[in-house]
């Protein structure tokens, strides 16, 4: 066959043919992908204010965050035990952290919420003022600086991360959860 003097000759490719031709022309003209240099850990939390502190509570210790439901109150128990609550048909102690740890109650607002915790079969909701969400910082970033807070709550804090300005504490729940003072909660 000839066209304007040019002898054609086609090759006749099978369809497979034809997409490792496309394939392999796709890869001549791509071009590298980004490569990642370096890979950071991060440390995540929950973020929350207990009074004018900053805190973060390790991601994997907040099983829940509730708004405050109906309580009912534990005749004999601590001041800072404010009650029982049916939270889907589980009985849960919510318990005004601020006063247990600062002796100082918190005063209920509309951004007041419950942070569930669970460990080793205890569970506990801890009324806090607010609850910021989650956190993110690089785990190199960890300071060994606590946030003044007071004594008993430095046994429960376990450094903090600076960001902006602000020092975030970070708040062991659990071992607020295994702690001799929490246990007892009896007055």
């Amino acid at each position: 066959m000839e066209s304007n003097g040019l002898v054609s000759t086609q090759v006749q490719q099978t369809p497979f043919q034809l997409l490792l031709a496309i394939e392999q022309r796709s890869k001549d003209n791509a071009q590298a992908l980004p490569q990642q240099i370096e890979q950071r850990d991060t440390w995540d939390g929950v973020a929350f204010r207990l009074g004018e502190a900053h805190l973060v509570a390790p991601l994997f210790e907040v099983k829940e965050i509730l708004p405050c439901p109906r309580l009912t109150l534990v005749p004999g128990a601590k001041r800072w035990v404010k009650g029982i609550a049916n939270i889907r048909g589980s009985l849960l102690p919510v318990i005004d952290l601020q006063d247990c740890i600062n002796g100082e109650a918190l005063t209920m607002g509309r951004s007041s919420r419950i942070l569930v915790a669970s460990y080793k079969g205890l569970a506990a909701g801890l009324l806090v003022d607010e609850v910021m969400g989650q956190k993110h910082f690089l785990a190199g970033e960890r300071l060994a600086e606590l946030p003044g807070m007071g004594e008993q709550a430095a046994a429960f804090l376990q450094g903090s991360f600076r960001e902006m300005g602000d020092l975030w504490g970070v708040f062991s729940l659990h071992d607020l959860l295994e702690s001799q003072q929490f246990i007892e909660i009896a007055a």
